[in-house]
């Protein structure tokens, strides 16, 4: 049995735990251990996570599969990427699954289950950066009608950018 629900304070903790481990599973080569490290340090802390957790521009879910927390994802509502001409989009800023789940097909359940309440919210697209070494996921999203368009460099640290593709999934089509 698989469930999606919404994020509360409540589960900071677990989310900060989810977040470092669903990292270093997907990205753990992506960077030297210590730019990492900071990066985790920086970002997926108790403090940060419960901040982001209250600010109602961020929307988190947790995906449960068998009782069991296996992912998670955070998007934030009108947000229009750099040369985005439409206001009224999102930004899928986290979508992130515990490796053993990879095979399942939750990955899907949990963006499609996205992708719907972006379309409630009156989104006219969604966008999202993935690291361009990342193939796994720059086939899934293809897969699920996202188009390249344009890069980011996404800054892990002081000592270390990671390249990134702009991809963007077009509601209207």
């Amino acid at each position: 049995m698989t469930s999606i629900v919404a994020a509360t304070e409540d589960d900071t903790r677990i989310l900060c735990e989810l977040s470092k481990q669903t990292l270093m599973e997907s990205h753990g080569n992506s960077a030297p251990e210590e730019d990492l490290d900071q990066y985790i340090l920086e970002n997926y802390n108790e403090k940060t996570i419960r901040a982001e957790l209250k600010d109602p521009k961020n929307i988190y879910y947790l995906l449960y599969h068998n009782e069991e927390l296996v992912g998670y994802s955070k998007i934030i509502l009108n947000v229009p990427y750099k040369d985005g001409v439409d206001k009224n989009m999102a930004k899928l800023n986290r979508i992130f699954l515990l490796k053993k789940v990879y095979d399942q097909k939750l990955g899907v359940k949990l963006l499609t289950f996205n992708i719907n309440l972006l379309k409630q919210h009156h989104q006219a697209g969604v966008w999202l950066y993935t690291w361009t070494e990342n193939e796994r996921a720059i086939k899934f999203y293809k897969k699920n009608g996202f188009k390249i368009v344009g890069s980011h460099d996404f800054k892990i640290s002081d000592n270390h950018i990671n390249p990134n593709h702009l991809m963007f999934l077009d509601f209207s089509k």
